[in-house]
């Protein structure tokens, strides 16, 4: 069988941004992709990495929107990994990104960390804390269910790989924000938490967190944005970041 008949092209950021993936099953490229790449606060130059980087829906966001800076992506799942690398090449970006198959834990480039930015969108949930989805690559996106990956092994992978001043951006569901900010510890200051609120006055499902290596600054909340109107259409806050990849709090 012709495994690119098993693919789909799909299209954000207004049609500017180019990605295969899945046509059934799998992890699906989602809006938090998008906002986790308007949120690292990249700037010209820049090294980023984005850790479990499936497809490479945020790395595409952002170097659509950063287009000047260095990009890798570390996937543990060979199908998204291949995947990733020919988006690369379908945006016209493969001369400055490279995607290597591996397990976040065993990623090791160097000696030191070279990264000026580690984004990441981790597994919402961990082996043995929830009924796994029937689709394979669904339960592991999801959760891992066939491996002992856990959120702390995230974030511990992103400060030994960010530099020293450097910064982490995580998007998770809002109920995941105080275990996340318990396992920072002393390794990451400056906290900025944006909710992303579905419409104004419902309580919000997802956070974007950044933090910075090393620092201690005091943390500070965002006022978040707001997506829907109440017709459902998309906010204008909102719309600029989807359609025009504009930055989110940068």
């Amino acid at each position: 069988m012709d495994l690119r008949a098993l693919e789909q092209e799909i299209h954000v950021l207004n049609q500017s941004v180019r990605l295969l993936q899945l046509a059934e099953g799998g992890f699906r490229t989602s809006l938090d992709s998008v906002m986790l790449a308007a949120a690292c606060p990249a700037k010209s130059g820049d090294h980023v990495l984005d850790l479990g980087c499936g497809v490479g829906g945020a790395s595409f966001c952002l170097t659509y929107r950063c287009s000047d800076i260095r990009l890798s992506g570390v996937e543990w799942q060979t199908v998204y990994c291949d995947l990733a690398r020919r988006n690369a090449v379908l945006n016209q970006v493969e001369n400055r990104c490279d995607f290597i198959c591996t397990d976040i834990r065993d990623f090791n480039p160097s000696q030191k960390p070279i990264f000026d930015q580690v984004i990441m969108n981790p597994p919402f949930r961990e082996s043995g804390d929830h009924t796994p989805s029937p689709d394979e690559l669904l339960a592991v996106a999801n959760g891992h269910q066939d491996n002992d990956l856990t959120l702390e092994d995230w974030i511990k992978a992103g400060h030994r790989l960010v530099k020293n001043g450097g910064g982490l951006t995580i998007i998770f569901p809002v109920d995941g924000v105080d275990r996340i900010i318990r396992l920072m510890g002393k390794m990451f200051g400056a906290i900025e938490i944006i909710p992303l609120w579905s419409r104004a006055g419902i309580e919000a499902k997802r956070v974007i967190i950044r933090a910075i290596k090393d620092r201690k600054t005091p943390a500070r909340i965002h006022a978040g944005l707001v997506l829907h109107e109440l017709d459902g259409s998309y906010t204008e806050a909102a719309d600029a970041v989807l359609r025009d990849g504009r930055g989110l709090f940068v």
